[in-house]
């Protein structure tokens, strides 16, 4: 008997220690689940709302239709907006409508236009397509043109082909520059050249160089080899190195070699050490 109430005793002290624990479980859940039904998110079991969350649940729902209906998105029922919200969406809708037509978007209803409107947009189409012609980006409709527009895209379209040419790139029509134009677009040619050969780029012809730019270009090209052989570089071309230079680097390397042994870091190769280096480094040692 005094061991079935000391079990007795036993059991209840469990479930007392456990309740906090189950409890806190508990209401972590139902905090989880509030915010899951007012994110509209399908994990939501109104059964354990209370009448307060239930109403706060329904004023979320509630805005997230109105949002929805006001950005096009879907689920979106016009049913559920009140009489002020139902006018703020039509001249929401009617705003973007119109943005849509005047972009020249496919989403544009002509239909909603006033005439006002369909006006300003049938002038902003216009203008849309003059510069499409004039930039010769995007479709291009010559034909709703003026003879005025018309003369205004070749010219347009002749100053285009100028800046190709003189930057060289793009579509160049020699046969459209005028005669300065065409000593201007030469002489950016050759300066291109130049700056191609200093800097060692592509599209170099040194047969088109001055002397002074030839020599400049030799210098560069010494200087970025230098450069590459003290760098350790595949690039770098010793053949290239002046006698002063290729001892200079020879001294630096003799220098590093010698260091990286000593301090037992870096690449060493002891057979390129003097014997008194050797004996240095071993007495260090």
């Amino acid at each position: 008997m005094k061991a079935t109430f000391r079990k007795c005793l036993w059991a209840q002290a469990v479930c007392l220690s456990l309740w906090p624990i189950l409890a806190f479980a508990q209401s972590g859940d139902l905090v989880q689940n509030l915010a899951d039904c007012r994110a509209g998110r399908e994990t939501c079991d109104r059964s354990k709302l209370s009448d307060s969350q239930l109403a706060e649940v329904a004023l979320a729902d509630h805005g997230r239709n109105v949002a929805n209906c006001r950005n096009g998105y879907v689920p979106c029922d016009r049913s559920k907006l009140t009489e002020s919200e139902t006018t703020a969406l039509a001249v929401a809708d009617h705003q973007r409508n119109i943005s849509d037509c005047n972009d020249g978007m496919g989403s544009c209803d002509w239909s909603k236009l006033s005439q006002s409107e369909a006006r300003q947009v049938a002038v902003m189409g216009h203008l849309r397509n003059l510069d499409a012609c004039k930039d010769g980006v995007g479709p291009c409709n010559l034909a709703e043109l003026t003879q005025s527009e018309k003369n205004q895209v070749n010219e347009a379209r002749r100053q285009l082909s100028v800046s190709d040419c003189e930057n060289g790139t793009g579509l160049c029509d020699h046969t459209q520059l005028t005669p300065l134009e065409t000593k201007e677009v030469i002489a950016a040619e050759h300066q291109r050249n130049a700056q191609n050969c200093q800097s060692g780029w592509d599209e170099c012809d040194h047969s088109k160089l001055t002397a002074s730019e030839a020599r400049q270009t030799a210098y560069s090209e010494h200087q970025r080899n230098l450069a590459a052989c003290k760098d350790g570089e595949e690039t770098c071309d010793y053949a290239k190195l002046s006698t002063t230079e290729a001892k200079t680097l020879a001294d630096a390397e003799h220098k590093r070699n010698y260091t990286a042994c000593l301090k037992g870091q870096g690449y060493c190769d002891p057979s390129r050490l003097t014997l008194a280096e050797a004996q240095a480094i071993h007495s260090s040692n």
